[in-house]
Order: structure tokens, then C-alpha cells, then sequence
């Protein structure tokens, strides 16, 4: 018999027990770095060598943080569900964890590409992705075909290529979970509505939660104490 389709949408909230910093919260990393200088598009042609700089950083911070209960109560989910991870998070630590299918809607820290691919004049092609793992990257550090690498990562200001791979998965749903992000990132922030009428949806934050009139289920606890009521949850249905 085919597993049930659970697809996880996972947020900075999700990653903040292992210790990587939130991006909006209070002291969040967007509180002490400004997203349009580290983070756009703009940024990038402004001052390649600052945002360069910014997720070398990132890079070796992640590289002293391990995966953390909620990473991998998501992964345990696998022996019971055809688990879909989808995350807002640039981090590697759901892979850490042993989740098997995680789409990044926004990128990959660990990862680089020549800044002159991977667009909509190439169909966002992944060709000349490679992987550099935590270590850094600095101007002057070219690509095989002769331009500068930039970080893959979606910038402020830049379309998100995989937004439509991400809508399809949550429309065939039997079930959706999202953790760790209050909503208020879009495009992602919108991925629920694709879910088909009465497709249960849980949400967990300790946030309050804008959860529309879709009558989500909010936990209202962190990461990891909300993946231990959650899967209760599923273990009583």
C-alpha cells in the first residue's frame, strides 16, 4: 500500500534550536545586517565582495551546528508517510537529519554558481551548481566558464525558480505541516492555499499565527517541544 503524502514546510524557526539565528525576529539577523546590501540583487552589483563575505559566514557558522530534535523527528516521519520536505531555510541540516526529499525554495548556502547562470535566460538551469560545502569563496574565485560565483542562494529582487515545483507538491497533500515560520514570507507564505479542500494543515510557531480562514491546527509551542506534540497527534489518529 502507497504511503500518504505529508508535505513539510519548514521556516528559519526550524533551524534556531541548533543555533543559526532567525532573519526577522527581534535580534535576527536582518536587525543587525541590512537584506539589501548582504542579500539582493542589488547588493550583489553593488558590493560582491560584502555579500561574498555575508555567506562565508553563514557557511562557517552552519559548520558548527548540528541537527536538532525537530530536524529529526521530520526525517522519522519517513517510516510512516511519503515525507515532502519543503524549506525556506539555505541551511543543510534537514539533509543532516536524514530526510531523503528536501526542496529549497531559496537556495543553498553550502552551494555556488557563475553569476551569469541559473536565470530565466537559461530556465533557471542548475547545470553549473557545484558544492563547496563551509568553505569560502572571495572575488576572483571563477567559475569554468570564466565568471565570477555568486552564492546560489534567491536574492531580494530575484524570481524563486522552484516556487511552482513546491505549489505542485502541496496540491497533492494528504497532509500538510509547516514549522517554524510565521508566514509572512512570500511567495511560501502562500503555499497552504494550495492544498485541496479539507486537506488537514498543522502549523507550529510560538508565535501568533495569521492562519486565514483555512482552520490550521496551531501548535503554539517551538520546533522541537511542537514536533513531540505532533507526532502524539498522529500517533492517536
Amino acid at each position: 500500500m502507497d504511503k500518504k503524502k505529508l508535505v513539510v514546510l519548514t521556516g528559519a524557526g526550524v533551524s534556531a534550536e541548533s543555533g543559526l539565528g532567525t532573519y526577522r525576529d527581534n535580534g535576527g539577523l536582518w536587525d543587525r545586517y541590512d537584506p539589501m546590501e548582504v542579500a539582493s540583487d542589488r547588493g550583489w552589483r553593488r558590493n560582491p565582495g560584502l555579500v561574498l563575505d555575508f555567506y562565508n559566514m553563514q557557511r562557517e557558522k552552519l559548520q558548527t551546528c548540528a541537527p536538532n530534535a525537530a530536524h529529526k523527528a521530520i526525517a522519522s516521519l519517513e517510516s510512516d508517510w511519503d515525507v515532502q520536505v519543503i524549506t525556506q531555510n539555505v541551511d543543510n541540516l534537514h539533509e543532516r537529519a536524514g530526510s531523503s526529499k528536501v526542496l529549497h525554495l531559496h537556495g543553498e548556502v553550502t552551494k555556488v554558481r557563475p553569476e551569469n547562470c541559473c536565470n530565466e535566460a537559461d530556465g533557471f538551469s542548475e547545470k553549473f551548481v557545484r558544492d563547496v560545502g563551509y568553505g569560502r569563496v572571495s572575488l576572483g574565485d571563477l567559475a569554468e566558464n570564466g565568471a565570477q560565483l555568486r552564492p546560489h542562494i534567491v536574492f531580494f529582487g530575484e524570481a524563486v525558480p522552484k516556487m511552482q515545483e513546491a505549489v505542485q507538491m502541496v496540491s497533492q497533500a494528504d497532509l500538510m505541516l509547516i514549522v517554524g515560520t510565521s508566514l509572512s514570507v512570500y511567495p511560501a507564505a502562500s503555499l497552504y492555499g494550495f492544498t485541496q479542500p479539507g486537506t488537514p494543515i498543522y502549523i507550529i510557531d510560538p508565535a501568533d499565527v495569521n492562519t486565514g480562514s483555512r482552520g490550521m491546527h496551531h501548535i503554539k509551542k517551538t520546533a522541537v517541544e511542537g514536533m513531540k506534540d505532533f507526532i502524539e497527534i498522529l500517533k492517536s489518529k
